[in-house]
């Protein structure tokens, strides 16, 4: 998180090797401030505007005018674009839905509150050069849930067709903190 950089490596469990590839993440370097660089790595859908381009958000990097610094980095639009910073919450992941939005999962932290955490919708024709990219919050919850340091998202579809939508926390070797893995239906209506 110290070392900004998007690398692309062939997995082999028996014979792992460096990175065959470091992304150009289009994003001036100077811009990604300590431990707030790149926390989402994600897909675009492969028939989308993005053509399963590569889309890169940062977890608190800030423009001038407080949004996050994001970039879509391969594919046929390149190019910068901004994350609306919406309250005190920080980016910890991301993915897209299959009609081309992007599900953020976002989290705040105080000594006096503890954690909350919230998922945001992105409208996908938002994610695009030089835009302020925004949308609604779909859910939030804080200590009153069960809910901990949730850091991890991910979006399938279920065998019924449902739209699925996991959460997963990291304890990070703490007695206070554990791990925690959640799971949510979530309807298009």
């Amino acid at each position: 998180e110290r070392n900004p950089r998007v690398a692309q490596f062939k997995i082999d469990p028996h014979d792992m090797k460096p990175p065959f590839r470091q992304l150009d993440f289009l994003v001036p370097a100077w811009e990604l401030r300590r431990n707030r660089g790149f926390e989402t790595i994600t897909h675009a859908n492969p028939h989308g505007q993005h053509e399963g381009g590569l889309v890169v958000v940062s977890e608190k990097s800030l423009d001038k005018s407080g949004n996050i610094y994001a970039a879509v980095i391969e594919g046929p639009h390149k190019g910068v674009f901004t994350v609306k910073r919406n309250g005190n919450f920080d980016i910890a992941d991301g993915a897209f839905l299959p009609d081309g939005d992007v599900l953020l999962l976002e989290r705040s932290f105080s000594m006096a509150r503890g954690v909350k955490i919230r998922l945001r919708r992105i409208y996908g024709e938002s994610v695009e050069k030089g835009a302020v990219a925004d949308g609604p919050v779909l859910m939030e919850a804080d200590m009153s849930y069960q809910i901990d340091n949730m850091e991890g998202l991910d979006v399938w579809t279920r065998d019924d067709g449902a739209l699925m939508v996991s959460l997963i926390s990291d304890d990070n070797h703490s007695i206070l903190q554990r791990n925690l893995y959640l799971e949510f239906v979530l309807h298009e209506d």
